[in-house]
């Protein structure tokens, strides 16, 4: 690797290298550790966590696409307690930083996940704010300002000075407005994008392909999307930004930091090749060398308009 110093900030907490891998797309890291070492990676974000266990949506719940796939898996999960019980120390003995990522039907389910998560030790707090909120007839978190701000401060005031960073939907009008309002309610950190909202059809059956029959996209078609979303979000407000969105390669990476992010995630690249988050940082690393810079975090912000 060539000589670049490949560490960042991200609100605080300092990344070996600036890849982490995106939740939902790693599960709790067990299968991947088969392939290398989890250390290796900047960080690990774990699968979605919910306060009770979830069995998810039914099958089919996961569609191929031409740059990616959908995916409706309804945030499966063992619930946060099993995690810090069962996962929690396989993933402590690896040297990464680890970010536990959280979904509620209340604020108040987010104040307890943190609550628990805080005093387990974990590194940071993603709050997902794609959920429905029960109490606003099922209207997203991420899709109002004022709900989007209501579990923010619920997440800052229970995580116990353990660094909270809300993941943005980009399925919304304008997606700074709700950046501005999750800064303003305190939030340390945001990552984006989230899945696009899509579906499929069967022409033969005439059914969706997916049983829920619409679902998030993600992978290759959605990164100029993200890298959008990113650019317009670092303009608007002065939170450091993970980054994330269709990301395969160090190409890909490097534009989501130029754009303004401090750090980023890969996700469904991951379902190809497990390895895809080190070649992504082996990418980056050149991408910096070939350019002259000393840290890799000099990529950040520093897209030049024309």
């Amino acid at each position: 690797m060539p000589d670049v110093n490949m560490q960042v900030e991200l609100a605080g907490v300092t990344l070996k290298n600036p890849v982490v891998v995106a939740s939902g797309t790693f599960g709790f890291g067990r299968e991947y550790s088969q392939f290398y070492d989890l250390g290796e990676l900047g960080g690990i974000c774990a699968k979605g966590l919910t306060l009770h266990p979830r069995k998810g949506n039914p099958a089919p719940r996961i569609a191929e696409t031409p740059m990616g796939i959908l995916n409706s898996v309804g945030l499966e999960n063992p619930g946060v307690d099993a995690f810090i019980k069962e996962e929690l120390p396989f993933l402590r003995t690896f040297d990464t930083k680890m970010i536990a990522n959280i979904s509620g039907n209340t604020p108040e389910e987010y104040g307890v996940m943190c609550e628990k998560l805080s005093a387990a030790g974990v590194d940071m707090i993603e709050v997902n704010i794609s959920c429905p909120n029960v109490k606003a007839g099922g209207l997203a978190y991420g899709t109002r300002p004022e709900l989007a701000a209501e579990v923010t401060e619920t997440a800052k005031n229970h995580a116990g000075g353990v660094p909270v960073m809300v993941k943005l939907s980009p399925n919304v009008t304008d997606i700074t407005e709700i950046a501005k309002a999750v800064e303003g309610a305190g939030a340390d950190a945001l990552s984006l994008i989230n899945t696009i909202r899509g579906m499929r059809i069967d022409v033969n059956t005439r059914r969706p392909v997916l049983k829920m029959n619409t679902g998030g996209l993600s992978g290759p078609a959605v990164l100029p999307v993200a890298v959008r979303m990113v650019w317009e979000v670092a303009q608007a407000v002065k939170l450091p930004i993970l980054g994330m969105g269709g990301v395969s390669k160090g190409e890909d990476a490097a534009q989501l930091m130029l754009a303004g992010a401090s750090a980023v995630a890969v996700g469904t690249a991951l379902f190809a090749d497990p390895f895809a988050p080190l070649a992504v940082r082996d990418g980056l690393a050149d991408i910096a060398a070939r350019q002259g810079l000393p840290a890799v975090s000099e990529l950040t912000g520093g897209v030049m308009p024309w």
